[in-house]
This record gives C-alpha cells, sequence and structure tokens, in this order.
C-alpha cells in the first residue's frame, strides 16, 4: 500500500542525511514543502542576510528536488493553516519534519501537530539538525550542563547515529505531480535585497552540494593544522561551514562521522581533527543552553547582570556597526561582516569584546546586529556567544578578560593582510603601525596616504581608560 506524506522542510535543506525526507520516501508518494513564516518568531525572525542565503539555498534545493522528479512547493504565511489548508485539499496521510529547537518553534510545532493529530493525521518529528537531543544530555545529578567541558566529554561517551540514506531511498518515491493552489514562487517571497543591493559582495555559493564540497576541502587541507591556524585572521584555516550547517543543507553527523574516519586512520598529528569536533560540541552545547534556558536571546543566564547598568552609547554603537571605531581590527572585522555576511570568530570574540566590556554597550545590540548581518545567524550559538564574551551567560569568559584590539591584531594578524584587505586606506601602511596607526610618526603616515580624522578615524576611546572602568564596574558586579 502506497501513501501520501507532506514533506515540511524548514532548517534541513538538503537531500542526504534527511531522516524525515527517508521516512516519508520509504512510505511512497511525497510533496516536498517549505513555509516562509515570519510571524512565528516575532523579534527573532531571519535578518536580511539570512534572507539572501535562503533564497539561493531552496533554490538549489528545488534544482536537486526536481532532479529526482519532484517539485518544491514554497508558502507563505501562518504553517498551521497552511497545513490544515493542504490536508484538506489533498488526501494526505502523514506530514513529517524535522526538528527546530527555538523556544518559538517548538511551540508552534507542539501546537500544529495536536492539530493535525486530532484531525486524524499522522504526524512525524525527527533529528536532523544535532548530534543529540537537547534533553537527553544530563549530568550526574539529573540537571543540564553549564560548563562546556564536561558537557563535550558526556557527549563523546555516547553513540552518534549513522547517517541516513534519504537521498538513495527518494529514487524509489512516487512523484507526485499535483499543483497546489495556494503555492507562491520562490521569487514571491521577496527575500533578496533589491535597491541598495547591499549583498553585492556576498561570494558564497549556497546549497547541499556546496557544503559537501566545501567539507572535502577542508578536510584535505586545512583540517590537520586547524588548531593553530584557525585563530589568525590572515589564512584560510577554517571550514566556513557555519552558514551550510545553519541551514541544513549539511548534516552535523556527517561531519562528525568524517571526523571519526580520520581518528580512527590514527596517522600523524590528530589535534586539529579533536579542536573542530569541540567547535561542532561548541554548537551542540549552544542548543543545549538554549532548550534549557529558553530565555538565553534575552535574558542574562547570570541573575545578577539583571541589574548591571549598561551603557546607552547610540553613537558608539553606530561607530561600532559602521566599522568607523579608529581600531583597525575592529573595524575591518565589522566591514567583513557587512561586505561579505560572515565574520571570523577570532574577529567575532575581538569585536564583542570591544562592545560589552569597551564601550559598555548591551550585548543585545551587538546580537541583534549579529542576527541581521550574518549568513550564518543562529539564535542558539549567537546568544551563548554574546553572553560568554559579555560574562553573563554559563561557562563565561572571566570578568578581567577584555580583548584588546591593539595586541589582538598583532598577535592574529602579524602582517596586517586581514587588515589591509577590508580596510583598504591602510594598505600601504607599514606592519609596524598598522594595528596602531596613531602612533606612527606623521611622515609615514603622510607617505601611506593616511590622514587621521579625515581618511581614517582616530581611536574613539582611550583602550587603558575604558579597560580600568570596565574592570571596576564588573568587580562590582562579581
Amino acid at each position: 500500500m502506497s501513501f501520501t506524506t507532506i514533506v515540511w522542510f524548514r532548517q534541513d535543506l538538503r537531500i542526504h542525511d534527511n531522516p524525515a525526507l527517508e521516512y516519508a520516501a520509504s512510505r511512497g508518494a511525497i510533496i516536498p514543502i517549505y513555509i516562509l513564516d515570519d510571524v512565528t518568531p516575532g523579534r527573532w525572525k531571519m535578518g536580511g542576510a539570512s534572507r539572501w542565503w535562503l533564497h539561493h539555498s531552496l533554490h538549489s534545493l528545488s534544482n536537486s528536488l526536481r532532479a529526482k522528479g519532484h517539485q518544491l512547493h514554497v508558502f507563505v504565511g501562518d504553517p498551521q493553516r497552511i497545513l490544515n489548508d493542504l490536508h484538506q485539499q489533498i488526501n494526505v496521510d502523514s506530514i513529517v519534519w524535522n526538528r527546530c529547537y527555538e523556544p518559538f518553534s517548538i511551540e508552534r510545532d507542539r501546537v500544529i501537530k495536536e492539530s493535525l493529530t486530532s484531525a486524524g493525521v499522522e504526524v512525524k518529528s525527527f533529528n536532523a539538525s544535532l548530534l543529540f537531543e537537547p534533553w537527553t544530555i544530563r549530568n550526574q545529578q539529573g540537571n543540564f550542563f553549564k560548563v562546556f567541558t564536561p558537557f563535550w566529554k558526556h557527549c563523546l561517551q555516547k553513540t552518534v547515529e549513522p547517517i541516513s540514506r534519504s537521498e538513495n531511498s527518494l529514487d524509489l518515491a512516487i512523484t507526485f505531480a499535483e499543483a497546489l493552489e495556494t503555492s507562491v514562487q520562490l521569487e514571491d517571497l521577496k527575500l533578496l535585497p533589491t535597491y541598495p543591493n547591499w549583498a553585492k559582495g556576498f561570494d558564497w555559493n549556497p546549497g547541499e552540494s556546496n557544503a559537501l564540497q566545501k567539507l572535502n576541502e577542508f578536510f584535505e587541507t586545512a583540517i590537520i593544522p586547524y588548531k593553530e591556524q584557525r585563530d589568525y585572521m590572515d589564512k584560510s584555516a577554517t571550514s566556513l561551514l557555519s552558514p551550510h550547517l545553519h541551514f541544513g543543507e549539511i548534516s552535523p553527523r556527517l561531519i562528525f562521522h568524517r571526523c571519526q574516519e580520520l581518528l580512527a586512520i590514527g596517522q600523524g598529528d590528530l589535534t586539529g581533527v579533536h579542536h573542530f569536533l569541540s567547535e561542532l560540541g561548541w554548537r551542540e552545547f549552544s542548543y543545549h543552553l538554549l532548550y534549557h534556558f529558553p530565555e538565553l536571546p534575552s535574558e542574562p543566564f547570570r541573575a545578577e547582570f539583571n541589574q548591571f547598568e549598561w551603557g546607552n552609547d547610540q553613537e558608539g554603537l553606530k561607530k561600532w556597526q559602521q566599522g568607523k571605531t579608529g581600531f583597525p581590527i575592529i573595524d575591518a572585522a565589522m566591514q567583513e561582516l557587512w561586505q561579505t555576511g560572515y565574520m571570523h570568530n577570532r574577529a567575532r570574540m575581538i569585536v564583542a569584546s570591544f562592545l560589552t566590556k569597551n564601550l559598555l554597550i548591551h550585548w543585545r545590540h551587538g546580537a541583534d546586529w549579529f542576527l541581521d548581518t550574518l549568513l550564518d545567524a543562529d539564535l542558539a550559538s549567537n546568544s551563548a556567544s554574546w553572553q560568554w564574551v559579555a560574562g553573563c551567560g554559563v561557562d563565561p569568559a572571566p570578568y578581567f578578560r577584555i580583548f584588546n584590539p591593539v595586541t589582538q591584531g598583532e598577535k592574529f594578524d602579524p602582517d596586517g593582510t586581514y587588515v589591509k584587505k577590508w580596510v583598504p586606506v591602510l594598505q600601504l601602511l607599514d606592519a609596524k603601525y598598522i594595528h596602531q596607526p596613531w602612533s606612527a610618526p606623521l611622515s609615514v603616515l603622510r607617505e601611506a596616504g593616511v590622514r587621521l580624522s579625515h581618511n581614517y578615524p582616530e581611536p574613539m576611546i582611550d583602550l587603558k581608560v575604558t579597560r580600568n572602568r570596565a574592570l571596576e564596574v564588573y568587580a562590582g558586579i562579581r
């Protein structure tokens, strides 16, 4: 007997290792759909950069499904209403999806599942986004983990499920070609910027096949020296997989098992592999925290920070957002973000420390900016990371750890390659002064074509003064 199943794609825009898709294809006819839901997330709806990626990712998924004889149907609006309408419009036996873990997604899916089940529809959900479900990881006291290291050690003692074979089983599924009345064209979602086209510099290739290619390239060239080189902003030493992971174009289980294959071979220095695996662990930890502390995006985990007196420096926030702080490594990072939709991870920590500690601006302002401008804007990782740097989250950075943008630049961009790429006005400045141009003799600045306060700003703050101020304020809350 053959059945008809709706597969609701969400943050799992792939065919390979897609449990919901595999289950549906094993039953018979499938109807692949995507629903753009901008209402349920509220203030956490996708930002502009993420919408750009989503457009191209859906286009890629649509082509992959079409190659196997299927059509991706796209909708916009309330998922509960749309799924109920589809159930009434066509003879559907089952509706399946892969789980999302944001608080608003969990509540929405619970309501939808109850509604459809009461209407006699089989509803199933699966895990396609994480190595482990957040509720399955508990410490010896039965509570959730609040420190990363014991969390990840516990995870590594558990078995990660093997990847599914949804791509193969999809070939056996019966094509369902009936037009769905309320579906729209991808262009109707209006996900791309119009004028001005701020995404014109986005040099990315969204989609499952490109994610798999990027994974292969990283394993061939960069994973072994990953631990030593990952922090250097002037090197191409990271995987650049985070946007692909966020949109589910690649499975974390696939990445995990590829790492385990390398470790099983056991040849050479494998610390880079272990370190890369731990980065996957940090992603898991962030979702673990978000699930058990749903207020993570808006409230400090450490309650004492509810009384913390953050500043209200709107002009300082604007300079930070625009990369006009007068500190080259900060400005380069913010320009990289604006022009590419991405920022090097070391740079993320530096700019976050500068905003929250040197400027004492609320971490939520930084988190909101990242959610709008990052292609890999992930509510769990973004919230956990900003709270970590600000010192108000679980397992936080020590309150006295304040990244100095000058010394960080000198250490992780020693020749100024990163700064010169993203702040071209400093291209001719000697590496000796590239991270603190205000210290260069006037003759050196003149020769390099740098005019402070004219074509490049003076430092907006005194690093020593603001560091001491932060230490005093943070010591008080401590």
